[in-house]
């Protein structure tokens, strides 16, 4: 499957604005961050893990699914793969995330006055 694999933190831009934005103006950045994407046709397993901290969230492509923000709290929005890109509208940001030459590219927009773009690039370990 094309998301399938672990992935390890290359590059980022815009990350501590973004945390600011949205409210985690006390988090690290400094730290390791492995992503480990489980995909099984539409079913996926999307895992961050930094230090002392994961989030898990589980989703089905083409439905409505309940999500968990960073900050722990629950959602529901519903999840779109379309020209490889991943799509999910989160409460304060759209995420976007695509396999490019082999690596985990992720996107979080926060629209509006804030209007932040932060971007992670992720290799393949």
């Amino acid at each position: 499957m094309a998301f399938t694999g672990k992935y390890e933190l290359e590059t980022q831009e815009n990350y501590e604005e973004f945390l600011e934005a949205i409210g985690l103006l006390n988090a690290k950045t400094d730290h390791k961050v492995v992503t480990e994407v489980l995909q099984d046709g539409n079913d996926f397993t999307w895992t961050q893990t930094i230090p002392n901290w994961t989030w898990s969230n589980k989703f089905t492509v083409g439905q409505e699914c309940e999500l968990n923000t960073m900050m722990g709290s629950k959602f529901k929005a519903p999840v779109t793969l379309e020209g490889g890109k991943i799509s999910i509208q989160f409460p304060q940001y759209l995420f976007t995330a695509e396999i490019i030459d082999d690596k985990l590219v992720m996107n979080c927009v926060i629209p509006g006055e804030k209007g932040v773009t932060f971007k992670r690039v992720n290799k393949r370990i």
